[in-house]
Protein backbone atom coordinates (compact mmCIF):
# COMPACT_ATOMS: atom_id res chain seq x y z
CA UNK A 1 0.00 0.00 0.00
CA UNK A 2 1.45 3.41 -0.95
CA UNK A 3 2.37 5.83 1.83
CA UNK A 4 -0.71 8.03 2.12
CA UNK A 5 1.07 11.08 3.55
CA UNK A 6 3.60 10.89 0.75
CA UNK A 7 0.81 10.67 -1.83
CA UNK A 8 -0.94 13.72 -0.35
CA UNK A 9 2.30 15.71 -0.35
CA UNK A 10 2.94 14.75 -3.97
CA UNK A 11 -0.59 15.76 -5.01
CA UNK A 12 -0.28 19.13 -3.25
CA UNK A 13 3.04 19.77 -5.00
CA UNK A 14 1.51 18.90 -8.38
CA UNK A 15 -1.50 21.15 -7.84
CA UNK A 16 0.72 24.07 -6.78
CA UNK A 17 2.19 24.33 -10.29
CA UNK A 18 -1.04 23.89 -12.26
CA UNK A 19 -1.79 26.91 -14.43
CA UNK A 20 -5.36 26.13 -15.49
CA UNK A 21 -7.14 26.44 -12.16
CA UNK A 22 -10.72 27.25 -13.25
CA UNK A 23 -12.65 30.36 -12.21
CA UNK A 24 -13.87 31.37 -8.75
CA UNK A 25 -17.62 31.73 -8.13
CA UNK A 26 -17.75 35.46 -8.81
CA UNK A 27 -21.57 35.59 -8.85
CA UNK A 28 -21.37 35.46 -5.04
CA UNK A 29 -19.39 38.64 -4.23
CA UNK A 30 -17.79 37.28 -1.05
CA UNK A 31 -16.45 34.26 -2.95
CA UNK A 32 -15.13 36.36 -5.83
CA UNK A 33 -12.26 37.61 -3.66
CA UNK A 34 -10.86 34.19 -2.72
CA UNK A 35 -7.30 33.48 -3.90
CA UNK A 36 -7.52 30.85 -6.70
CA UNK A 37 -3.97 29.69 -5.97
CA UNK A 38 -4.94 27.98 -2.72
CA UNK A 39 -5.11 24.19 -2.50
CA UNK A 40 -5.63 21.94 0.50
CA UNK A 41 -6.38 18.28 1.05
CA UNK A 42 -7.05 16.17 4.15
CA UNK A 43 -8.00 12.57 4.88
CA UNK A 44 -9.72 11.47 8.10
CA UNK A 45 -9.20 7.73 8.45
CA UNK A 46 -11.57 5.49 10.39
CA UNK A 47 -8.66 4.55 12.68
CA UNK A 48 -8.64 8.14 13.97
CA UNK A 49 -5.67 9.54 12.07
CA UNK A 50 -5.98 12.78 10.08
CA UNK A 51 -3.42 13.37 7.34
CA UNK A 52 -3.19 16.56 5.29
CA UNK A 53 -1.16 18.58 2.80
CA UNK A 54 -1.16 22.04 1.26
CA UNK A 55 -3.51 24.69 2.63
CA UNK A 56 -5.54 22.19 4.64
CA UNK A 57 -5.90 24.58 7.59
CA UNK A 58 -7.32 27.46 5.53
CA UNK A 59 -10.98 28.22 6.24
CA UNK A 60 -13.37 28.28 3.26
CA UNK A 61 -17.10 28.39 2.60
CA UNK A 62 -18.34 24.80 2.19
CA UNK A 63 -21.45 25.91 0.29
CA UNK A 64 -23.37 22.92 -1.14
CA UNK A 65 -21.31 20.36 0.74
CA UNK A 66 -23.49 21.39 3.68
CA UNK A 67 -26.40 19.67 1.87
CA UNK A 68 -24.95 16.32 2.97
CA UNK A 69 -25.39 17.35 6.60
CA UNK A 70 -28.85 18.89 6.19
CA UNK A 71 -30.03 15.78 4.32
CA UNK A 72 -28.77 13.62 7.19
CA UNK A 73 -30.65 15.78 9.71
CA UNK A 74 -33.85 15.79 7.64
CA UNK A 75 -33.82 11.99 7.26
CA UNK A 76 -33.42 11.73 11.03
CA UNK A 77 -36.39 14.03 11.47
CA UNK A 78 -38.93 12.70 8.93
CA UNK A 79 -37.35 9.48 7.64
CA UNK A 80 -38.31 8.19 4.22
CA UNK A 81 -41.26 10.58 4.16
CA UNK A 82 -38.77 13.11 2.79
CA UNK A 83 -38.80 11.28 -0.55
CA UNK A 84 -42.40 12.31 -1.17
CA UNK A 85 -41.14 15.89 -1.56
CA UNK A 86 -37.77 15.39 -3.25
CA UNK A 87 -36.46 12.71 -5.60
CA UNK A 88 -33.34 10.57 -5.69
CA UNK A 89 -32.38 10.82 -9.36
CA UNK A 90 -29.54 12.72 -11.06
CA UNK A 91 -30.78 15.97 -12.57
CA UNK A 92 -28.59 16.26 -15.66
CA UNK A 93 -29.13 20.02 -15.39
CA UNK A 94 -27.27 22.91 -13.73
CA UNK A 95 -27.67 23.13 -9.95
CA UNK A 96 -29.92 26.20 -10.12
CA UNK A 97 -32.10 25.15 -13.07
CA UNK A 98 -35.84 25.86 -12.90
CA UNK A 99 -36.74 24.03 -16.13
CA UNK A 100 -36.97 20.57 -14.59
CA UNK A 101 -39.12 21.84 -11.74
CA UNK A 102 -41.69 23.08 -14.23
CA UNK A 103 -41.92 19.72 -15.98
CA UNK A 104 -42.04 17.71 -12.75
CA UNK A 105 -44.64 19.61 -10.69
CA UNK A 106 -42.07 21.32 -8.42
CA UNK A 107 -40.64 18.07 -6.99
CA UNK A 108 -36.85 18.51 -7.19
CA UNK A 109 -34.87 15.64 -8.70
CA UNK A 110 -32.60 15.18 -5.67
CA UNK A 111 -31.63 16.86 -2.37
CA UNK A 112 -28.29 18.13 -3.67
CA UNK A 113 -29.49 20.53 -6.35
CA UNK A 114 -30.52 23.92 -5.00
CA UNK A 115 -34.28 23.31 -5.23
CA UNK A 116 -33.97 20.00 -3.39
CA UNK A 117 -31.84 21.53 -0.66
CA UNK A 118 -34.40 24.33 -0.17
CA UNK A 119 -37.07 21.66 0.39
CA UNK A 120 -34.77 19.99 2.92
CA UNK A 121 -34.27 23.36 4.67
CA UNK A 122 -38.05 23.78 4.77
CA UNK A 123 -38.32 20.34 6.40
CA UNK A 124 -35.81 21.35 9.08
CA UNK A 125 -37.85 24.48 9.83
CA UNK A 126 -40.81 22.45 11.14
CA UNK A 127 -41.38 23.50 14.76
CA UNK A 128 -38.53 26.02 14.69
CA UNK A 129 -37.80 29.64 13.98
CA UNK A 130 -35.14 30.09 11.26
CA UNK A 131 -32.48 31.08 13.81
CA UNK A 132 -33.18 27.88 15.78
CA UNK A 133 -33.01 25.68 12.68
CA UNK A 134 -29.74 27.30 11.61
CA UNK A 135 -28.33 26.74 15.10
CA UNK A 136 -29.34 23.09 15.00
CA UNK A 137 -27.54 22.58 11.69
CA UNK A 138 -24.37 24.28 12.93
CA UNK A 139 -24.36 22.30 16.18
CA UNK A 140 -24.79 19.09 14.20
CA UNK A 141 -21.77 19.85 12.02
CA UNK A 142 -19.74 20.77 15.12
CA UNK A 143 -20.80 17.48 16.71
CA UNK A 144 -19.83 15.46 13.64
CA UNK A 145 -16.37 17.04 13.50
CA UNK A 146 -16.03 17.06 17.31
CA UNK A 147 -15.07 20.74 16.95
CA UNK A 148 -17.02 23.63 18.48
CA UNK A 149 -14.92 26.24 16.68
CA UNK A 150 -16.76 25.78 13.36
CA UNK A 151 -18.87 28.84 12.52
CA UNK A 152 -21.14 30.35 9.88
CA UNK A 153 -19.62 33.16 7.80
CA UNK A 154 -22.41 35.72 8.04
CA UNK A 155 -20.79 37.93 5.38
CA UNK A 156 -21.08 35.08 2.88
CA UNK A 157 -24.68 34.39 3.95
CA UNK A 158 -25.57 38.06 3.44
CA UNK A 159 -23.82 38.05 0.06
CA UNK A 160 -25.84 35.04 -1.05
CA UNK A 161 -29.10 36.53 0.16
CA UNK A 162 -28.39 39.76 -1.73
CA UNK A 163 -27.66 38.01 -5.03
CA UNK A 164 -29.62 34.73 -4.84
CA UNK A 165 -32.44 35.70 -7.19
CA UNK A 166 -32.58 32.30 -8.90
CA UNK A 167 -32.90 30.56 -5.56
CA UNK A 168 -35.72 32.95 -4.67
CA UNK A 169 -37.43 31.99 -7.93
CA UNK A 170 -37.02 28.27 -7.18
CA UNK A 171 -38.47 28.66 -3.70
CA UNK A 172 -41.44 30.70 -4.87
CA UNK A 173 -42.16 28.25 -7.68
CA UNK A 174 -42.17 25.30 -5.28
CA UNK A 175 -44.34 27.24 -2.84
CA UNK A 176 -46.89 27.77 -5.61
CA UNK A 177 -47.17 23.98 -5.96
CA UNK A 178 -47.41 23.43 -2.21
CA UNK A 179 -43.98 21.84 -1.83
CA UNK A 180 -42.85 24.35 0.80
CA UNK A 181 -44.64 24.41 4.14
CA UNK A 182 -43.15 27.72 5.25
CA UNK A 183 -42.76 31.14 3.68
CA UNK A 184 -40.10 30.99 0.95
CA UNK A 185 -38.00 33.68 2.61
CA UNK A 186 -37.78 31.60 5.80
CA UNK A 187 -36.64 28.44 4.02
CA UNK A 188 -34.18 30.51 1.99
CA UNK A 189 -32.78 32.09 5.15
CA UNK A 190 -31.94 28.64 6.51
CA UNK A 191 -30.54 27.57 3.15
CA UNK A 192 -28.28 30.60 2.66
CA UNK A 193 -26.89 30.30 6.18
CA UNK A 194 -26.07 26.60 6.11
CA UNK A 195 -24.31 27.08 2.76
CA UNK A 196 -22.17 29.72 4.50
CA UNK A 197 -20.70 27.32 7.06
CA UNK A 198 -16.93 27.86 7.06
CA UNK A 199 -14.44 25.04 7.69
CA UNK A 200 -10.98 23.87 6.73
CA UNK A 201 -10.17 20.59 5.00
CA UNK A 202 -9.28 18.79 8.23
CA UNK A 203 -12.53 19.81 9.91
CA UNK A 204 -14.58 18.90 6.84
CA UNK A 205 -12.97 15.48 6.48
CA UNK A 206 -13.71 14.78 10.15
CA UNK A 207 -17.31 15.95 9.79
CA UNK A 208 -17.86 13.58 6.88
CA UNK A 209 -16.13 10.58 8.41
CA UNK A 210 -19.40 9.10 9.71
CA UNK A 211 -20.26 8.15 6.14
CA UNK A 212 -17.13 6.02 5.84
CA UNK A 213 -17.36 4.50 9.31
CA UNK A 214 -20.80 2.85 9.29
CA UNK A 215 -22.52 5.96 10.62
CA UNK A 216 -20.10 6.70 13.51
CA UNK A 217 -18.82 10.24 14.02
CA UNK A 218 -15.27 11.47 14.60
CA UNK A 219 -16.08 11.50 18.32
CA UNK A 220 -17.10 7.83 18.23
CA UNK A 221 -20.85 8.45 18.47
CA UNK A 222 -23.50 6.67 16.39
CA UNK A 223 -24.99 9.28 14.03
CA UNK A 224 -27.03 7.18 11.60
CA UNK A 225 -27.41 3.50 10.83
CA UNK A 226 -24.89 1.87 8.53
CA UNK A 227 -27.69 1.45 5.99
CA UNK A 228 -28.53 5.16 6.00
CA UNK A 229 -24.85 6.06 5.67
CA UNK A 230 -24.69 3.82 2.57
CA UNK A 231 -27.78 5.43 1.07
CA UNK A 232 -26.52 8.98 1.62
CA UNK A 233 -23.22 7.94 0.04
CA UNK A 234 -25.10 6.46 -2.93
CA UNK A 235 -26.80 9.81 -3.54
CA UNK A 236 -23.44 11.55 -3.32
CA UNK A 237 -22.07 9.24 -6.00
CA UNK A 238 -24.99 9.72 -8.40
CA UNK A 239 -25.96 13.34 -7.69
CA UNK A 240 -23.12 15.02 -5.80
CA UNK A 241 -21.64 16.98 -8.71
CA UNK A 242 -24.77 18.26 -10.45
CA UNK A 243 -24.58 17.77 -14.22
CA UNK A 244 -20.95 16.67 -13.79
CA UNK A 245 -21.84 13.72 -11.52
CA UNK A 246 -21.43 11.05 -14.18
CA UNK A 247 -18.02 12.34 -15.22
CA UNK A 248 -16.88 12.49 -11.59
CA UNK A 249 -18.00 8.89 -10.97
CA UNK A 250 -16.26 7.82 -14.19
CA UNK A 251 -12.99 9.56 -13.36
CA UNK A 252 -12.79 9.32 -9.55
CA UNK A 253 -15.20 6.58 -8.50
CA UNK A 254 -15.97 7.55 -4.91
CA UNK A 255 -19.11 9.13 -3.39
CA UNK A 256 -18.52 12.86 -3.08
CA UNK A 257 -20.28 16.21 -2.80
CA UNK A 258 -18.95 19.47 -4.19
CA UNK A 259 -19.58 23.11 -3.36
CA UNK A 260 -19.03 26.30 -5.35
CA UNK A 261 -16.64 27.49 -2.65
CA UNK A 262 -14.20 25.03 -4.25
CA UNK A 263 -14.51 22.23 -1.71
CA UNK A 264 -15.28 18.56 -2.28
CA UNK A 265 -16.08 16.02 0.44
CA UNK A 266 -15.56 12.39 -0.52
CA UNK A 267 -16.04 9.13 1.33
CA UNK A 268 -14.27 5.81 0.94
CA UNK A 269 -16.36 3.16 2.73
CA UNK A 270 -14.46 1.45 5.53
CA UNK A 271 -11.36 3.59 4.94
CA UNK A 272 -12.07 7.24 5.65
CA UNK A 273 -13.25 10.54 4.27
CA UNK A 274 -11.34 13.06 2.20
CA UNK A 275 -11.79 16.81 1.84
CA UNK A 276 -10.13 18.84 -0.88
CA UNK A 277 -10.31 22.56 -1.58
CA UNK A 278 -9.29 24.67 -4.54
CA UNK A 279 -11.48 27.71 -5.29
CA UNK A 280 -11.34 27.63 -9.10
CA UNK A 281 -14.37 25.89 -10.65
CA UNK A 282 -15.04 24.16 -13.94
CA UNK A 283 -18.11 24.82 -16.11
CA UNK A 284 -20.32 22.60 -13.94
CA UNK A 285 -19.42 24.50 -10.77
CA UNK A 286 -17.07 21.85 -9.35
CA UNK A 287 -13.49 22.43 -8.18
CA UNK A 288 -11.24 21.92 -11.16
CA UNK A 289 -8.10 20.99 -9.25
CA UNK A 290 -10.12 19.22 -6.56
CA UNK A 291 -11.36 16.75 -9.16
CA UNK A 292 -7.85 16.23 -10.53
CA UNK A 293 -6.48 15.66 -7.04
CA UNK A 294 -9.19 13.17 -6.07
CA UNK A 295 -8.78 11.32 -9.36
CA UNK A 296 -5.10 10.78 -8.64
CA UNK A 297 -5.67 9.94 -4.97
CA UNK A 298 -8.32 7.34 -5.76
CA UNK A 299 -6.17 5.78 -8.48
CA UNK A 300 -2.94 5.59 -6.47
CA UNK A 301 -4.65 4.35 -3.30
CA UNK A 302 -7.03 2.05 -5.20
CA UNK A 303 -10.02 3.66 -3.48
CA UNK A 304 -12.57 3.56 -6.29
CA UNK A 305 -15.76 1.83 -5.14
CA UNK A 306 -15.75 0.09 -8.53
CA UNK A 307 -12.57 -1.84 -7.74
CA UNK A 308 -9.08 -1.76 -9.22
Amino acid sequence: MPDLQGVLDEIAAEMAVQTDRGAVADYIPELATVDPNRFGIAVALVDGRVLSAGDAQDIFSIQSISKVFTLTLALGKVGDGLWRRVGREPSGNPFNSIVQLEYEAAVPRNPFINAGAIVVADTLLAGYQPREAIGEILRFVQFLADDDSIVIDHMVAASERATGFRNVALANYMKSFGNLDHAPELALGVYFHHCAIAMNCCQLALAGRFLADRGRSAGGHSVVSAERARRISALMLTCGHYDGSGDFAFRVGIPAKSGVGGGILGTVPGVGSVAVWSPGLNRQGNSQLGMLALEKLARVMNWSVFGS
